[in-house]
């Protein structure tokens, strides 16, 4: 009998959200759901009801009732939701206007700002009415090349509350980057801070502004957020005005536009690393409820939390914990590097701010597990009830490195989904135990299996994540693809009618998730699958080695498995080291998870959400081209991958 980490206590069961919700739908419904187990089938076996509980659970704000929640549950993609309704994302968002502390934002060590709500109503009335005097109606484009500001979130609910489409790229993005993104929706109004900061430093964003205008003539204006500089010089910038003169008016209420559950709110982007970007449009009411759910339901989040999330303005998780305004929340916005000016910088962050929601990225959470860091030993972190980890797979070892070094009692959620549905569908749960290396459950209402390859669910044994019935979050199309050609391509064509989300995963008789890695990134070594995250959670318990990636070479009519490692300062890649590590990868792995070479390079490529690229990294030893460098934080480190004369024995 395997045993938990971590197991709720029966009051804490009983004070969360989801039991609350529970016990709800079992009055409601006449039934006698006794765990989060029972729950789940219920959801999934009952779409349309859950989703209406949902809708009921979350107090959708909405100027006119659905008539329907679903035209056709068993349509996918197409399906129609709450047909008829009429709701505005910003006013749910703003449905508190008192006190309260609606954001707190930390620019590394250098600033720190308290916006209430009803200073945060106030401040997006102003924006609001000049995006209104300069033109901007429902469906058009609104776009932020922002940090994870205050007047970026304001900016968004701004342009939302009138209909207009919002979408964001962080500052560190390169410029064809962001011309990938920008360039093909044609955005109209440009929302940019003067710069950024990283690692103490004040960096320019100006300069980059002023040439990806050049190249996108759609955009009318551009507002400028003075962030590093008092008074930055926008003279050089065609159309530009200073954000303080653009929201000076005397604009005191919103007027929130009515529209349809699916008028477009977001437009989301893939990474983009092995081709242009694809620009997901994604629908205001399927947005809410999604996020609500995760947010009240499976985070458990109340008024009374302090919520934080490590993320760019490029990442979902931003739009995520942006939704958290709807519960009334407190939310921590970080701007810079998360090690500056040490590696404990977000944890005395997390002292200071009180902190009960704790969100980062499983590559955080290894590197500072390297970095020696104990926050649970250095800092009080009484209040922090729940750690959530996104990005790629946690291991084993850094669950315990959490209930060890963190905290004892906490819900450890490891979660996993994507910008394509803006959220998850595999995550915590307040109501249950952790378990090492495994996310908690599958989200409610999400029909999600493990498919082997005749697109059978398994059980205990790896296949491929797939989801099959629709969710309210599901793209509604993806832009300039009229015919959806695109749309069905990306999800549909592995296994028809059930959305395939490109990852490995195995789902546990417990009814939880192990996460193996992207699925179009599997090793297949004599025709046999094989996760990627299997040999990184062996890799990450060797002190030698700093960071690694692994990818499979074809060679001589099949395939193999090769391993990159950055080692630390001081260690080399040694004989001894090089059979240390296959020992170790054949004893806790298998045989076949051994790579036939292991190759020292000194960095790691990763994308600017700090995801690691391992099929970029496979085109370039198989001598292909890598068109999208921008995607990427280190575009520079591709380079070592190319033309790696061992690869050729």
């Amino acid at each position: 009998m395997i045993k938990p980490l971590w197991e709720p206590s029966e009051q804490r069961i009983k004070d969360s959200n989801m039991y609350r919700f529970m016990q709800s739908v079992n009055q409601t419904h006449g039934i006698n759901c006794s765990d989060y187990n029972e729950l789940y089938q219920w959801s999934v076996e009952n779409i349309e009801a859950f989703w209406a509980e949902m809708w009921r659970f979350a107090a959708i704000k909405a100027s006119k009732e659905y008539q329907r929640v679903i035209d056709d549950p068993t349509r996918m993609p197409g399906a129609h939701w709450f047909t008829e309704s009429r709701l505005n994302f910003a006013e749910n968002l703003l449905r508190y206007r008192d006190e309260e502390t609606a954001l707190i934002f930390r620019g590394e060590d250098t600033v720190r700002r308290r916006l209430t709500y009803k200073e945060l109503y106030a401040a997006t009335a102003k924006v609001a009415a000049a995006l209104r005097q300069a033109g901007i109606v429902a469906g058009d484009r609104v776009v932020g090349f922002m940090p994870n500001m205050p007047e970026t979130i304001i900016a968004m609910l701004a342009a939302t509350s009138i209909g207009a489409i919002w979408s964001s790229c962080s500052p560190d993005f390169g410029i064809k980057g962001v011309l990938d993104r920008f360039g093909q929706t044609r955005p109209r109004i440009l929302f940019t801070s003067d710069g950024y900061y990283f690692k103490g430093k004040a960096l320019d964003s100006l300069d980059k502004i002023s040439k990806i205008i050049k190249e996108i003539p759609s955009i009318e204006k551009i507002i400028v957020v003075p962030y590093t500089r008092e008074t930055p010089d926008i003279s050089n910038l065609p159309g530009a005005i200073n954000y303080l003169d653009f929201s000076r008016n005397d604009a005191s209420e919103i007027e929130f536009a009515q529209l349809p559950f699916e008028h477009p709110l977001y437009i989301m982007y893939s990474s983009g690393t092995t081709g242009l970007p694809k620009c997901m449009v994604q629908s205001a009411g399927g947005v809410l409820l999604h996020q609500l759910k995760e947010l009240l339901l499976h985070t458990d989040l109340k008024r009374d939390d302090t919520i934080f999330y490590f993320t760019t303005c490029g990442w979902m998780m931003w739009n995520w914990l942006t939704t958290s305004l709807a519960v009334g929340a407190t939310l921590v916005l970080y701007d810079g590097n998360p090690f500056h000016p040490g590696p404990d910088a977000l944890w005395r962050m997390a002292e200071e701010e009180k902190i009960t929601v704790f969100g980062t990225s499983a590559g955080y959470i290894a590197a500072l597990k390297n970095a020696g860091v104990k926050p649970g030993r250095q800092f009080d972190l009484s209040p922090l009830k729940a750690l959530l980890s996104t990005g790629s797979p946690l291991s084993k070892e850094d669950f315990r490195f959490i209930y060890q070094e963190v905290k004892t009692d906490l819900q450890l959620a490891s979660i996993s989904g994507g910008s394509d549905l803006n959220g998850c569908f595999a995550l915590g749960n307040p109501m249950s135990p952790v378990y090492e290396g495994e996310l908690q459950c599958r989200g409610l209402g999400m029909k999600v299996f493990a498919y082997d390859e005749n697109g059978t669910p398994v059980v205990g044994t790896q296949g491929e994540l797939v989801c099959t019935a629709p969710f309210p979050s599901m793209p509604i199309c993806f832009w300039d693809d009229q015919d959806g050609k695109k749309y069905q391509a990306a999800y549909f064509e592995g296994f028809p009618g059930a959305w395939t989300h490109g990852d490995f995963i195995e789902v546990t008789e417990r009814g939880g998730l192990i996460m193996y890695g992207r699925s179009d990134a599997t090793l297949n070594p004599g025709g046999v699958r094989i996760g990627t995250a299997e040999i990184y959670r062996i890799i990450e318990q060797m002190e030698e080695i700093e960071d690694s990636v692994v990818v499979g070479q074809k060679w001589q009519n099949d395939s193999r498995v090769i391993l990159f490692v950055k080692m630390k300062p001081s260690y080399d890649l040694t004989d001894e080291l090089q059979q240390r590590i296959s020992k170790n990868i054949r004893w806790n792995a298998s045989p076949r998870h051994v790579p036939a070479k292991i190759i020292e390079v000194p960095d790691i490529p990763y994308t600017l959400n700090m995801k690691k690229v391992e099929l970029a990294v496979q085109k370039m030893i198989h001598g292909r081209e890598v068109k999208n460098k921008d995607a990427l934080k280190n575009p520079e480190a591709l380079n070592f991958f190319a033309d790696i004369k061992e690869l050729n024995f």
